[in-house]
């Protein structure tokens, strides 16, 4: 198809997916579609490897030489072997057509503790130990009083090596020297841990995660830091898109570690590490999804760092809404199981209820048994009691000076007269008032054994009132020579005392 002018316009020649790759391509690089259209072809229409091309420059095509190697026949072994020392390494190819590799786990190694030397080696070394410090502390200051001469002298060691703290005590070391350099208002969100923390937390939390490494004796650090890191843009843009940012210095150990493995050969570097799903080589699920080597302006960083979260950001959209799954099912299963404890702590508190409920009561029905048993054996031995005494009483004696007429009124309300002995005991008259109306049985001959009687009354004189004891003789007390007594039932006093 062509328009007015006769020229032909290309895009109508592409497939849907091909518009759609050079479209983000444009959208990226704001690159014409003609001038687009060639390096997408060269870079068999991957938009992460012609985006690397248009930014750092366009070198040896990897899918060419893999596809010219694929059709070409293989070299004889010792070629293979020349080759492969001379060529790129095996990873870079994943690397250059996936645009990412596996960000590697670093465990900072212990600090080394210097050992001294034994007692006597030190004694015998310390005049040339203080003969070297003297030595060196005068031409320090030789060559602090005459500064030209400097260039006279002998390369050695300039920066002395930091000593080694732990990975939070190194972050926030650099940390403070950014801010004594930069300024403490940058707005740098820089993570206060060490590298393996941030990793974790960016995995957990599925955040991208900006490695900084950075070398102090490097010409572009100060460049880089001062136009790129804390450009506002550059600031807000970590900050808006919530970017785990951790930076260090190689003269420190973990981030030497770091650079080692992320195989950093240009300083200043940043890499964009996150979690993806599609790296099944690397354990943890972390992957390099982009870096910058060397010097890079604002807008460069940006865009690479845009074109990364673009492509990555379905695929943690999409882990997030696993994970979210994940947490409402346990957060679930842990309401169920809850809900699943509290029903079985409320079973077996009604449980224990009516188990304690069932003990009492049979507890009860054991106390009342045993109570009516006892009542049952006392009210025997009782009645057994009475009948026993009741053969002892004696017969009324006759009237005369050695009785004592006694008159009785019982609690119904009946009257009785008996005489007593003058000699008789006092309890002859309460047994009299007990064993009324016993039928005396012949074979009883001895009293219950074990049972100890007590009198169910007492004898009252009314006036004036007075108790009669069941003890001494009837002459020596209130009957003689005679008495008018009321007979008082002692359950009556515990029910009105109960009362």
């Amino acid at each position: 198809m062509s328009d007015s002018s006769g020229t032909t316009d290309p895009t109508q020649q592409l497939s849907a997916s091909q518009r759609e790759a050079l479209e983000q391509f444009t959208a990226v690089t704001a690159q014409a579609p003609p001038e687009a259209i060639p390096l997408l072809q060269r870079s068999q229409w991957n938009v992460q490897i012609a985006i690397a091309k248009f930014f750092d420059g366009e070198t040896a095509d990897p899918v060419a030489e893999a596809l010219a190697a694929q059709a070409a026949a293989p070299p004889p072994a010792a070629a293979r072997t020349t080759s492969r020392t001379l060529a790129t390494p095996p990873n870079a190819l994943t690397r250059n057509r996936s645009g990412i590799t596996p960000a590697p786990r670093i465990v900072p190694q212990p600090t080394s503790v210097s050992r001294r030397p034994p007692f006597l080696l030190a004694l015998l070394i310390f005049p040339f130990s203080m003969l070297w410090r003297v030595g060196n502390s005068f031409l320090t200051l030789f060559y602090t009083l005459f500064p030209f001469l400097a260039r006279f002298r002998p390369a050695t060691r300039t920066a002395r090596a930091r000593r080694s703290q732990t990975p939070r005590d190194t972050a926030a070391r650099f940390i403070r020297l950014f801010e004594e350099e930069y300024g403490a208002d940058t707005g740098l969100p820089f993570f206060e841990g060490g590298y393996a923390q941030a990793l974790e937390l960016a995995k957990k939390e599925l955040r991208f995660l900006l490695v900084v490494l950075q070398s102090d004796e490097h010409d572009d650090t100060t460049s880089f830091n001062r136009d790129t890191l804390t450009n506002p843009e550059v600031v807000r843009f970590i900050n808006d898109h919530r970017i785990i940012l951790w930076a260090g210095s190689v003269q420190d150990s973990e981030a030497y570690q770091v650079s080692t493995a992320l195989a950093c050969t240009k300083f200043p570097f940043a890499a964009l590490i996150a979690m993806t799903p599609a790296s099944g080589s690397n354990s943890q699920g972390m992957s390099v999804v982009t870096r910058c080597a060397g010097p890079t302006l604002p807008a460069a960083l940006i865009t690479k760092m845009t074109t990364a979260i673009n492509t990555h950001a379905e695929s943690l959209d999409r882990l997030r809404a696993q994970r979210a799954v994940h947490e409402a099912d346990r957060a679930i299963r842990e309401q169920q199981n809850s809900a699943y404890e509290a029903s079985l702590a409320a079973d077996r508190e009604r449980a224990r209820a009516r188990k304690e409920a069932a003990e009492a009561a049979a507890r009860e029905a054991e106390a009342a048994r045993k109570a009516a048993e006892e009542a049952e054996a006392l009210e025997r031995n009782r009645e057994a009691w009475r009948k026993w005494r009741a053969s002892l009483l004696p017969e009324e004696p006759e009237a005369g000076p050695e009785t004592a007429r006694v008159s009785i009124r019982m609690g119904d309300g009946e009257r009785l007269v008996r005489r007593f002995g003058a000699g008789a005991d006092v309890e002859e008259v309460y047994a009299f008032v007990d064993c009324l109306g016993v039928e005396l049985d012949e074979k009883v001959v001895a009293p219950p054994e074990g049972y100890a009687h007590e009198w169910g009354f007492r004898l009252v004189s009314l006036m004036p009132r007075q108790v009669l004891e069941a003890q001494g003789k009837v002459r020596d007390g209130m009957l003689w020579p005679s008495a008018n007594l009321v007979v008082e039932s002692l359950a009556d006093d515990s029910d009105d005392d109960d009362e």
